[in-house]
């Protein structure tokens, strides 16, 4: 599925709508695409959908935020900057993909065979001075995903 996101907003409307259709199971959406392209304001979106109020920011260093919303576990994780994947195992990575966990992956190549697939890949990309999404299933529950967002 393609979207066209015209401004910062349109993407952070694209995030809050993934949020409201996510299952209340583990759930696992990996984020791709250059520097800058939106992967951190789509999950700004995705959390506020959820009730989060403050800021969000890549965590880029911590490799992960944690966030207790809706009765929820939700993980935002970027591995930019994970130098090797191993750092992964000793952070006890399994225990992040539990039941009603939903985990938001930035540059989930980095640490690949230490994640679960994905049930949602989407990628972002520049279009001029806008972006867009191409957003696609991964699995049965993304499949689901995928139909609500049709209609």
């Amino acid at each position: 599925m393609h979207y066209y996101l015209a401004d910062e907003n349109a993407t952070l409307d694209l995030g809050k709508t993934l949020a409201k259709l996510c299952p209340q199971q583990l759930f696992t959406i990996h984020l791709e695409g250059d520097l800058g392209a939106g992967k951190t304001t789509l999950t700004r979106g995705f959390l506020q959908s959820l009730g989060h109020k403050g800021k969000v920011k890549s965590p880029t260093y911590t490799l992960v935020e944690h966030y207790n919303l809706d009765q929820r576990d939700i993980y935002h994780f970027d591995l930019y900057r994970l130098s090797d994947a191993n750092e992964l195992e000793f952070m006890g990575i399994e225990d992040y993909f539990h039941d009603n966990a939903i985990s938001l992956i930035e540059w989930a190549k980095q640490g690949s065979e230490y994640l679960p697939e994905p049930d949602l890949l989407v990628q972002l990309a520049y279009q001029n001075q806008s972006r867009v999404a191409d957003i696609t299933a991964k699995s049965e529950l993304g499949e689901s995903v995928c139909d609500k967002l049709h209609k």
